[in-house]
């Protein structure tokens, strides 16, 4: 089954992803940013959560509540802009485990090379989010989640700051089964792979290395 694509148009998401675009924005204002952002993504990309209803005493009577269904979360960020919205989705989800895949693409091929993959070990009881700021070509988010998938975790979501129609095209095709969710969608890829109009390398902008 195919599942959804959400593009966020929320005014809270596009005015903070308009500060972040900015070559004038700072390392340390990227960096709060591209958290917050995270943050509001997480709230809605975790909407379809099982609840069940449970009785909680409070100083004045007993409430009837809803409480999340006992479902455990894993966050796994590709490296190493990943990394850059992790804090920003362990604020709403504290208890969610964090895995790590490492990618880096050949500037010839523009392929993904992955060199790193450390995932919860009870992740075939998680549902899983993979977090990249960038969907470009799709390569390392495909990769990523093909290596996550031999893992057989309950359920994947991706979600991306900012996303290219050909990458965009390329992951739904890879895997039709995961959730996709992108605060942003620009134009088109330049012949180097990279999205326009973008806002650059984002892990050079969260880290501060060029």
């Amino acid at each position: 089954m195919e599942r959804k694509v959400v593009i966020f148009d929320h005014p809270l998401i596009q005015h903070k992803l308009s500060i972040l675009r900015n070559i004038e924005t700072s390392t340390k204002d990227f960096r709060e940013l591209v958290n917050e952002i995270a943050m509001l993504m997480t709230y809605e990309a975790t909407r379809d959560l099982p609840m069940e209803e449970i009785d909680v005493k409070t100083p004045c009577g007993v409430a009837s509540c809803n409480h999340i269904a006992g479902r455990k979360l894993a966050f796994v960020p590709i490296l190493r802009a990943g990394l850059g919205m992790v804090d920003g989705c362990l604020k709403l989800v504290p208890a969610a485990r964090v895995g790590h895949i490492g990618l880096y693409r050949d500037e010839e091929t523009l392929m993904p090379v992955e060199y790193y993959c450390k995932l919860p070990k009870d992740i075939e009881e998680r549902d899983v989010f993979v977090v990249d700021p960038m969907l470009a070509t799709g390569g390392s988010a495909i990769d990523a989640i093909r290596q996550i998938k031999l893992r057989k975790p309950r359920s994947i979501k991706f979600m991306c700051l900012i996303a290219a129609p050909e990458g965009l095209d390329a992951l739904k095709k890879a895997h039709p089964d995961v959730d996709i969710f992108c605060a942003g969608m620009d134009e088109k890829l330049n012949e180097n792979g990279y999205i326009v109009p973008g806002l650059g390398d984002a892990g050079d902008r969260i880290f501060g290395t060029k």
